[in-house]
């Protein structure tokens, strides 16, 4: 058979190895039933939907009409690295890293971090625009995160909280 597209092809075949890593992933919790679900539950039947759904692109491959063969081009490596950084930052600033030393600098410090990091990703970047979107994920993720949802993480760097 002949792959009429290989981006096609390549996004399922993806699609196709994240779910089957998360549905197995997921047997390692307690699955249980649809009427009582346990922690492995939602994680399974995500991986195993996001696995059929894999599957299903990469067949279309080979009955795509794409007249050049949709070739796949070449790695975009800067937004590759601006985005994996930027969640990298996030993360480390959010938690910290108290084996070295390093303060968690809290929610709000992490999330501006996250925006500015990964708008280098991109080939024009507006500094303005920057600053009400943080801001808005800011304000919104305390709203959602901590106001509504009661989750206990940091909000403020360390060192000014205490």
């Amino acid at each position: 058979m002949l792959i009429k597209s290989q981006k096609d092809f390549f996004s399922g075949l993806m699609f196709a190895v994240v779910g089957g890593g998360f549905a197995i992933g997921a047997t390692e919790y307690t699955v249980g039933q649809a009427s009582r679900m346990g922690p492995g539950y939602f994680p399974l039947i995500l991986g195993i939907l996001l696995t059929v759904l894999g599957v299903l692109v990469s067949a279309q491959s080979f009955t795509s009409q794409a007249p050049d063969g949709d070739k796949i081009g070449k790695w975009a490596w800067k937004p590759l690295f601006f985005v994996i950084a930027a969640n990298l930052i996030f993360g480390l600033l959010l938690g910290g890293l108290p084996s070295i030393g390093f303060p968690s600098f809290g929610l709000i410090a992490a999330i501006y971090a996250l925006v500015f990091v990964a708008s280098q990703a991109g080939e024009k970047v507006r500094i303005k625009e920057l600053f009400v979107l943080a801001t808005i994920l800011a304000v919104g993720s305390y709203l959602a995160f901590i106001k509504l949802l009661n989750l206990q993480f940091p909000v403020w760097p360390a060192f000014l909280v205490g």
